[in-house]
Formats: C-alpha cells, sequence, structure tokens
C-alpha cells in the first residue's frame, strides 16, 4: 500500500518577506519551496563597531537591516534580513571595490582555510529571532592564472571576499569545507527552514529585542 506523503513545506500566516537583492538568497530561500516576495530598501547603513569581533560583526549587521525594514513592515509580514562576511584571521573582508582589490582579497585565502559567516534575523512588529551560521572553507594556494581568469570572466565584485563558492573558482579551488555549503553561498537555508517552523507552530515565543 502506498502511504500518502505528507506535505514538509513551511505553512505560515505571515506573509514572508526577503529583503535582499542578492539573487542567490532569492535562489536560496525559494529552494525551501515557501511562498516569498522580495523587498529593498535602499542605503542601509552597513557599519559595524570596530569594538565587534569578526564573529559578531554579520549578525549586527542583519539586525541593523531588520530595523530598517521594521518601520514600513504590515502586522502580518515576516521579514528576513541576511550579512555575510568572509573572514580570515581576525579581518573581515567585505565586497572588493575593484580587480586590484578583488585580488589582494582572493590571495588572503589562499592555500588557507577562512571562515564564512552569514548573520540572519527573522523579524515580525511583536518579535525578532536573529543567529550567525559560521562554515570552515580551505582553498588551495591559487596561482596567479587562475586568480586573473577568475577575476576577468566572472567579476565577483558583488561577494564578500571576492569569490562565490558556486562559481568556477569554488570547483578549482575548495580543497575542503565543515558546515553548511549554501551559508557560504549566502543562506543558512537548514537553519532558516527550522526557524520559520518555530515561527508557525509556537505563538507564545521569548521577545528577542534589538
Amino acid at each position: 500500500m502506498v502511504k500518502e506523503q505528507k506535505d514538509e513545506k513551511v505553512k505560515s500566516d505571515w506573509r514572508i518577506v526577503l529583503a535582499s537583492n542578492s539573487p542567490r538568497r532569492r535562489e536560496l530561500l525559494a529552494g525551501l519551496g515557501i511562498d516569498f516576495e522580495v523587498r529593498v530598501l535602499p542605503n542601509i547603513d552597513e557599519s559595524y563597531p570596530s569594538s565587534l569581533s569578526a564573529l559578531e560583526t554579520a549578525e549586527y549587521i542583519a539586525r541593523k537591516k531588520a530595523v530598517a525594514y521594521q518601520v514600513q513592515m504590515a502586522d502580518d509580514e515576516l521579514i528576513i534580513t541576511a550579512d555575510t562576511v568572509v573572514i580570515v584571521g581576525d579581518e573581515v573582508l567585505g565586497k572588493p571595490a575593484d580587480a586590484d582589490e578583488a585580488r589582494t582579497m582572493l590571495l588572503k585565502l589562499s592555500g588557507r582555510t577562512h571562515q564564512v559567516v552569514t548573520g540572519v534575523c527573522l523579524t515580525t512588529r511583536e518579535q525578532t529571532r536573529h543567529f550567525s551560521v559560521r562554515t570552515d572553507v580551505t582553498f588551495k594556494s591559487l596561482t596567479d592564472e587562475e586568480l586573473d581568469y577568475y577575476i576577468i570572466n566572472y567579476k565577483p565584485y558583488d561577494k564578500a571576499g571576492a569569490y562565490g563558492i558556486q562559481e568556477w573558482i569554488g570547483y578549482i579551488g575548495c580543497t575542503g569545507l565543515n558546515g553548511s555549503y549554501y551559508n557560504v553561498m549566502g543562506l543558512p537555508v537548514q537553519r532558516i527552514y527550522t526557524e520559520l517552523q518555530v515561527f508557525t507552530r509556537q505563538h507564545s515565543l521569548p521577545d528577542y529585542q534589538l
């Protein structure tokens, strides 16, 4: 007898909004099989205090983004904000401004292990839940020719640390990964799935204020 399969999609009365202009985050969230809309506010301040540790910066920025969106959100909306940083040693690498800066960043990652941290904030008018997910990524020593080819052909100026793990440089350069692959792409979808289930199954959650 064939058993009826249960629908494991996240079902919610919330209208889920992804606050991001990243096509990678849109693709990853869509992979969870949930309905959502995309909303982008311009000119959100992504600065952070110098006193923060490198591992805290992504979550801090995700929470700042949530505050910016909270002003205009409706009562039935759940806003997802996120920020991803690449950390090598104690240095936080953002998005490169040009090819020279991209090369400098990639040289720092070459032949060593770095961390990719994505901070996420799930916000309604009544509460906020926020967390960070970390993945360790190891690259082989990259040659000058490989760096030139990647930068010229892929122009990774919209990516923290100047690379996308799902692109050519990930295929030829990544020798090890400990943690969520999708987190390195920009959204820890397994953790988000779990957190969305908490929102939909519980109605008296502790209030995590920003």
